[in-house]
């Protein structure tokens, strides 16, 4: 079976480390095709496209989606983020974003295994909100928080069944419920109605400040951690400071139910600064495809480039991912 890949390369880095991480997926020796799509700010600049209807219908037709990285400082904030990455989320249904921080946080002698699972389709990054009498001293700008009960439902199953895979079998809802009391009361209902059929799986709840202090002070703690679309954005940030940094961080946005493609990603950004220099980690990109291999049923080739990326590996960019895809080739 060959499975259908659309690579979007975007912006800065993004096509350097798309590019190793797909030598590694070809080393594994699972059969895939590639459809390169030109989207990102250099794109939108060049003629104005984001993401059209058309291309969206184009996307819908591939098994998976790998990108690299989108963003220009020549493109004002938000046009890219909300006409690109968010419009695939919602349109796609991306409703999980699964990030795993495994890693050595400074100042422990132990390492750390854990996944956060983020609500990806609702929260503030919906789009609720306003501006009145902008660019007066009156000026007012609101941002609502969209919740459902379908939504915040289906993240927190999703994380109970991937607990209940895990050795620990342990979930950790993370919010605001103290200050958040309406939101944050949908979610708690929902957490402790849905840990009720999951008799076998432990629980815990921490404020969202109070996890930022965990994840540096006792990450440990944690197996996987279920949270809402903004504290999850912010958190997983922090996972990947205290897990060897953010150039080794990967992610999946998912469609669980596959409806569509999911789409597979690093989190570091198209860092500019270094396009072109050789000193982009493909580290995260090559990590986001084992996440990608796994999705795709083939769970042995994922296990062969997660095991790749686990010794330390030096050189330009491209050097790294000849090692991983040596390493993966004769694993």
């Amino acid at each position: 079976m060959t499975h259908k890949i659309a690579v979007i390369g975007g912006d800065g880095i993004g096509p350097e480390v798309t590019a190793e991480a797909l030598k590694v997926v070809q080393a594994t020796g699972v059969a895939i095709s590639t459809t390169d799509f030109d989207l990102g700010g250099a794109r939108f600049l060049k003629d104005g496209e984001i993401l059209s209807d058309s291309t969206l219908a184009e996307l819908r037709k591939f098994d998976a989606i790998l990108l690299g990285a989108v963003g220009s400082p020549d493109v004002p904030p938000g046009v890219i983020e909300r006409g690109l990455l968010l419009k695939m989320r919602f349109e796609l249904d991306l409703y999980i974003n699964q990030r795993p921080f495994a890693g050595m946080a400074p100042g422990h002698t132990k390492p750390h295994d854990f996944i956060v699972i983020r609500e990806n389709t609702e929260g503030p990054y919906v789009g609720e909100g306003g501006v009145l009498r902008r660019g007066t001293p009156q000026e007012v700008a609101t941002q609502g928080s969209v919740n459902t009960r379908m939504g915040v439902e289906r993240c927190i199953r999703y994380a109970f069944e991937l607990a209940a895979k895990r050795e620990r079998k342990h979930v950790t809802l993370v919010h605001k419920t103290n200050v958040l009391t309406f939101s944050g009361n949908l979610w708690e209902r929902t957490f402790n109605e849905v840990a009720a059929e999951y008799p076998g799986t432990g629980t815990a709840y921490n404020h969202v400040d109070a996890a930022c202090i965990y994840f540096v002070q006792d990450p440990h703690r944690y197996d996987v951690i279920v949270t809402d679309n903004l504290f999850g954005d912010i958190l997983t940030d922090l996972g990947g400071a205290v897990s060897g940094g953010i150039g080794v961080a990967s992610s999946a946005n998912l469609n669980p139910a596959r409806t569509g493609p999911s789409m597979f990603e690093p989190v570091h950004g198209s860092a500019p600064d270094i396009v072109g220099t050789g000193k982009a980690n493909p580290t995260a990109a090559v990590l986001s495809a084992a996440h990608m291999l796994e999705f795709l049923g083939e769970f042995r080739a994922a296990e062969r480039v997660r095991a790749a990326c686990v010794a330390p590996t030096s050189g330009s960019t491209s050097e790294v991912g000849d090692e991983l895809a040596r390493r993966v080739a004769a694993g």
